[in-house]
C-alpha cells in the first residue's frame, strides 16, 4: 500500500496548476498531504470508492516520515531532530541550506526595507511628508510580497501611490506628459533625496533578479506575481525620483 505524503506531492506538483489530483484506491494519503491539496484548493479524485473506514485508516496512519522527526530537508528528504545552525526554514518544518536561492531572495527583500527606511530617516530631515508618505506605502509593499512568498500565497494591489499599474508604466515612460521633464540621468548635483532614491531602485532590481533565480525551473518562471510586483516596484521608485526632481511634493 502506498503512502502519499506532503513533501511527495509538493515535489510532485511544483509549478504545475491543478484542480484535481488523482490517486489510486490503495493509496493512503497522509493528513497533511490532504491539508496540502486543500489549501491548493485541488479536488482529490480516488480510483475508487472512498469508504468511511478508509478514511479512518487515513487519519490513524503515522506519517513517520513527517512527523517522526521535528525537521525535513527540503532539498534532500533527510530528517533532524535539531536543526542545524547552517539551515534555515523554507516553510513549516521544511529546511534548506541558507545559502538555497529562495532564502537569498528573502535576504534581498529584507535588504531593500533596510535600504528604504534609511532614505525615510534622510528624507526626514528634508520635511518632505509626502514622500515619506509614499515610501511608507512601498515599505507596506515589499512586506506584503515577502508574506506572499513565504506563505505561498498570490501577490496582488490594484493601487500603488495612488496610483494604477498603467499609469505608473505611463508616467515612467512619458515624464514630459506629466511632469514636464526630460527622463532623469543621475547625477549628485540633483541632491541626497533623488540620488537616494536611485539607489533604492537599483536595489529593487537586485531583488528582482533575485526572485528570477529563485523562482527559475528550466525555462519557467513561477511567483510571477512577485517579480511583476518587483518590476512595478522599480517603476514606481523612479516616479518618485521625477515627482522628487520635478517640484512635485513642493506644490
Amino acid at each position: 500500500m502506498k503512502v502519499l505524503t506532503e513533501l511527495a506531492l509538493r515535489t510532485e506538483l511544483k509549478g504545475k496548476a491543478l484542480k484535481k489530483y488523482v490517486v489510486d484506491k490503495n493509496t493512503i494519503i497522509t493528513p497533511s498531504a490532504r491539508q496540502f491539496l486543500k489549501e491548493k484548493n485541488i479536488e482529490i479524485v480516488t480510483d475508487g470508492v472512498n469508504t468511511e473506514a478508509r478514511e479512518r485508516e487515513e487519519i490513524k496512519v503515522t506519517e513517520m516520515k513527517e512527523t517522526a522527526h521535528l525537521y525535513i530537508c527540503e532539498t534532500t528528504g533527510g530528517f533532524f531532530n535539531e536543526k542545524p545552525e547552517y539551515m534555515t526554514h523554507l516553510y513549516g518544518n521544511r529546511l534548506v541550506y541558507k545559502d538555497h536561492p529562495r532564502i537569498e531572495f528573502r535576504g534581498k527583500l529584507d535588504s531593500l526595507q533596510s535600504k528604504l527606511l534609511e532614505l525615510q530617516v534622510v528624507v526626514a530631515r528634508y520635511k518632505v511628508d509626502g514622500l515619506i508618505k509614499d515610501l511608507e506605502e512601498l515599505l507596506t509593499y515589499i512586506r506584503k510580497i515577502l508574506r506572499a512568498e513565504v506563505l505561498e500565497e498570490s501577490f496582488a494591489t490594484d493601487m500603488l501611490m495612488g496610483l494604477r499599474e498603467e499609469d505608473i508604466r505611463a508616467q515612467s515612460h512619458n515624464p514630459m506628459n506629466y511632469f514636464k521633464i526630460q527622463h532623469i540621468l543621475p547625477s549628485y548635483q540633483m541632491g541626497e533625496v533623488v540620488i537616494g532614491l536611485n539607489s533604492l531602485r537599483t536595489k529593487v532590481r537586485e531583488t528582482e533578479i533575485a526572485g528570477i533565480k529563485a523562482f527559475r525551473e528550466g525555462g519557467n518562471i513561477e511567483r510571477q506575481d512577485i517579480i511583476k510586483a518587483l518590476n512595478r516596484m522599480s517603476s514606481a521608485v523612479y516616479v518618485l525620483m521625477l515627482r522628487c526632481h520635478s517640484g512635485f511634493y513642493k506644490g
